[in-house]
């Protein structure tokens, strides 16, 4: 057989693979990456299958990017938002934080290794995986949760590949901690301006577009034409396609049609679905030319284990105190919270709560924003205080911080002259295996045992009576017959309820998927008949 036919058969059965996987996880109530692993490892053993050797670049470069900017687009902004103060700390000191205390482990415990190798290595296992969490989100996780988890996942690769390359430097030739802290703050921002120029770019071209395949097809190039600049201009390509996977997120509803959000969500979970497995995939297959190398170098397959076996309950213990201190901040804030929703409350109703006076008569203009402001943080606060963070959601939050693909791709990037490399290697990927095969596996049960499922309360209740009422309302001031148009203005009079963050995601994503519906079946029936 052919090179080329070798290949483009490998691709179906991978394919087959990722399916059988996924619906084989579901029948089974196991996640679907840990079949997909033990898939790869049992293939790797067949006599005569091809080994696999794959850059760590085409998976840092061209498949996490898309991977990372599906999720973003399926996050709701305006979750991510409320919990930026506990998202940002877990993305960025936590991950610091893992990271050294994992390189004081690795340093002692291999010897001759240096304190710089320790915490680059400890970057590499650091980051929980944005895919990984996915099981929680299947799990009927509290929204809350859900979101700390995925913009966790989502933002904290840029931190771990930071403090990996500022390790990397440290040990060849000494770099500043001025340095480090420059280096992060451009990834981070200069990513965040390059994702969102990119994400709204490409919304306003493919607004443009009528036929809906051209505007999906061109939704496939935003999350690369994100990073590759980015990357170019030293910052965090995955966080630049980050961005603009947040940036179509919110605005989509706004200027694409219901046809192309459709299809957009309908294709993008089936190449989510493809590249996650194929990440898994790989990371099987890899593992047994990964155990190779370190018996060829005769560093002891068992030691490897016993210490990412240590190093796994490391980053779990370092996780639990630091969510700890989360909740407890949070638990002592809170009555902060409520004096300050006290505060935005006579806010709202118009009284005068003893803030000094612009001198400036404000503008129509100026007084309507201060308004938005105002019911925003209003509706905010309200949400906070409706849906505190216990500590059962919070141990929840510790065991579902699961290592992935990143740590795996981040591994092979390190360069050669890494001291006793393979035996590294060993130790990121069995962090990563372990991670996943432990607390995936326990995740399910944990979550059955702490958070019981509980129907739908009065508050989701009032919430879709507030849409019902919200559409009335819509549709009886539109001014028009035309359903199509009624149609816009409910959706408008939602998205209006959504910029002021009223409506709970859930019951929002449910009222104008409904939308969605109504008009693609008129325009379909208006086309046929």
């Amino acid at each position: 057989m052919d090179p080329l036919t070798t290949t483009l058969a490998l691709a179906v059965l991978a394919v087959l693979v990722v399916v059988a996987a996924s619906a084989l996880g579901e029948r089974l109530g196991v996640a679907a990456p840990l079949l997909l692993v033990g898939a790869g490892v049992v293939a790797s053993l067949v006599p005569g299958f091809p080994s696999f050797e794959v850059e760590p670049e085409w998976v840092l470069a061209g498949l996490l990017p898309p991977l990372l900017y599906s999720a973003a687009v399926s996050v709701p902004a305006m979750d991510l938002r409320r919990e930026l103060g506990a998202v940002s700390g877990l993305s960025v000191v936590l991950v610091v934080l893992s990271s050294v205390a994992l390189g004081g482990f690795f340093a002692l415990v291999f010897p001759g290794l240096g304190l710089a190798w320790g915490v680059a290595l400890g970057a590499v296992v650091s980051p929980t995986d944005a895919v990984a969490t996915s099981i929680a989100r299947r799990l009927g996780v509290p929204a809350r949760a859900v979101t700390i988890l995925d913009g966790e996942g989502l933002l904290n690769d840029a931190t771990a590949l930071v403090v990996l390359r500022a390790a990397i430097a440290a040990a060849a030739t000494g770099v500043s901690l001025w340095g480090v802290a420059g280096r992060f703050v451009w990834a981070v921002a200069g990513a965040a301006l390059i994702g969102v120029l990119v994400g709204r770019a490409g919304l306003w071209v493919r607004s443009r577009l009528r036929e809906v395949p051209a505007t999906t097809a061109l939704s496939f190039a935003v999350p690369f034409v994100a990073a590759i600049p980015a990357e170019l201009a030293g910052a965090s390509g995955l966080v630049a396609a980050v961005l603009a996977g947040l940036t179509t997120g919110w605005r989509a509803p706004k200027v694409l049609s219901p046809g192309a959000r459709l299809s957009d969500a309908q294709n993008w979970s089936t190449v989510e679905m493809l590249l996650e497995g194929a990440v898994f995939l790989l990371m099987g297959l890899q593992l047994v030319g990964i155990v190779r190398d370190v018996q060829d170098e005769h560093a002891g397959v068992g030691t490897a284990l016993a210490i990412a076996a240590g190093a796994l309950v490391l980053t779990v213990a370092v996780r639990a105190a630091y969510v700890s201190l989360l909740l407890l901040g949070q638990r002592r804030g809170a009555g902060r919270t409520t004096e300050r929703r006290d505060t935005f409350a006579r806010l709202h109703a118009g009284e005068d709560v003893g803030h000094r006076r612009s001198r400036r008569t404000p503008t129509e203009r100026q007084l309507e924003q201060f308004r938005t402001r105002v019911a925003r943080a209003l509706a905010d606060l309200d949400h906070l205080l409706a849906h505190p963070l216990d500590a059962r959601q919070g141990t929840v939050v510790v065991w579902a911080g699961m290592r992935g693909a990143i740590t795996l791709a981040a591994a092979q990037t390190l360069p050669a002259q890494t001291p006793a490399r393979p035996l590294l290697l060993l130790v990121a990927v069995a962090v990563a295996v372990g991670s996943l095969l432990l607390q995936g596996t326990t995740l399910p049960w944990l979550v059955r045992r702490l958070l019981p499922a509980t129907p739908a309360g009065p508050a989701q209740d009032a919430q879709r009576e507030v849409v019902r009422q919200r559409l009335v309302e819509a549709a009886a001031t539109a001014g028009t017959a035309d359903p199509v148009a009624v149609l816009t203005a409910q959706r408008a009079a939602l998205l209006s309820e959504r910029d002021l963050g009223r409506l709970d995601s859930a019951v929002l994503t449910a009222a104008l998927a409904e939308l969605d519906a109504d008009q693609i079946a008129l325009e379909v029936r208006s086309r046929t008949g």
